[in-house]
């Protein structure tokens, strides 16, 4: 039991500091209890350096008759309220309006509300005459939380709570649904089931899509630097074109170098067998190196010598190679059988 008081206690004493705790009564409803409640409870209890926070909380009945319907019952608040850790103690059943009789019995030296007018049971402010009193401290709301705005919500999203509720195993009896709103409800959770499935789906494809894209600019970068140092001025496959260009012209020039000098080793062996300072027997004549005779019998025989020659001429051509050996031996076999045939002729 609380030690009788002996004088009323001021707002200034309060705050200076007493020998004992300053008794802080806040009352209300507490349906839904939730952070705004416990806000408002918070700054009654640290309204001054020393309370000892009373709670009281009205019965169903009472509240019922003066607010209307909670969503839950006395006993719910009243453990919801017991369990801030604000609260020193629990009042049940507490009044709707204060009384002296009521301030007096839990020596109560100030209440803690809102300071906005709270008009109910035919006053415009129950806590007007607290007020004039002195006793009164006001706390702050909390913006944008209440428990009318949390009825408010569940109200104007109805079906996807009853969505909510069908899905977690309670039935339409439980929910206070008819059947065909049952069946609405669940052909739509349905279709908001395949919806997500297929824009996880989508998200999925567009992800793997992105990677491939990414990999396939990656290899083509690689591709191409390939390339470049592939066939690149630098590259090998220029370096081997380069020497192969190299290699061909040395080849060339060494078959050139062999062709001149089998020119001129044939050439040679031509002017050694036509005798010099004979008339009969220049290089520009029509018969060759053969000797210009009169007779037509010897045409044939001449003609076929010329074309001996050039037969064996063009087939050591042919057969000539790196070292100019094969153009060589034709000429020298060539030349031998010319030689005799000459010999025979001019004798």
């Amino acid at each position: 039991k609380p030690p009788p008081r002996k004088r009323r206690m001021t707002v200034e004493n309060a705050h200076s500091g007493t020998d004992r705790p300053v008794r802080v009564y806040a009352d209300g409803i507490f349906d839904l209890f939730h952070i705004g409640h416990a806000r408002a409870l918070m700054q009654a209890k640290n309204v001054f350096p020393n309370v000892y926070l009373l709670v009281g909380v009205c019965n169903d009945e009472l509240t019922h008759s003066l607010k209307g319907k909670t969503v839950m019952t006395d006993k719910e608040r009243y453990d919801a309220v017991r369990h801030c850790r604000y609260v020193d103690e629990l009042i049940k059943d507490a009044p709707w309006t204060l009384t002296d009789e009521f301030l007096e019995k839990h020596r109560i030296d100030f209440v803690a509300h809102d300071d906005l007018p709270y008009t109910s049971a035919g006053s415009d402010d129950v806590y007007k005459h607290i007020k004039e009193a002195g006793m009164f401290v006001a706390t702050q709301r909390t913006e944008g939380i209440s428990t009318s705005d949390i009825i408010a919500r569940i109200v104007r999203n109805y079906d996807m709570y009853i969505r909510r509720n069908l899905c977690r195993g309670y039935t339409r009896k439980d929910l206070n649904v008819g059947f065909v709103k049952e069946k609405r409800v669940r052909v739509e959770e349905r279709v908001d089931e395949i919806r997500a499935q297929l824009r996880s789906s989508r998200e999925k494809l567009e992800d793997k899509s992105h990677e491939l894209l990414q990999r396939w600019e990656d290899k083509s970068r690689e591709f191409i630097g390939d390339f470049l140092n592939l066939f690149g001025r630098t590259g090998p496959i220029n370096q081997l074109w380069k020497d192969g260009q190299r290699k061909l012209l040395a080849v060339r020039e060494r078959i050139g170098g062999a062709i001149d000098q089998e020119k001129e080793r044939i050439l040679e062996g031509i002017r050694s067998m036509s005798p010099t300072g004979s008339p009969e027997h220049s290089w520009g004549s029509p018969g060759g190196f053969y000797p210009i005779d009169d007779d037509e019998d010897d045409d044939d025989e001449e003609l076929a010598g010329e074309e001996e020659f050039r037969d064996a001429f063009a087939q050591g051509a042919d057969e000539i190679n790196d070292d100019g050996t094969g153009l060589a031996s034709a000429v020298d076999d060539t030349t031998e059988d010319s030689g005799d045939a000459a010999a025979a002729a001019t004798a």
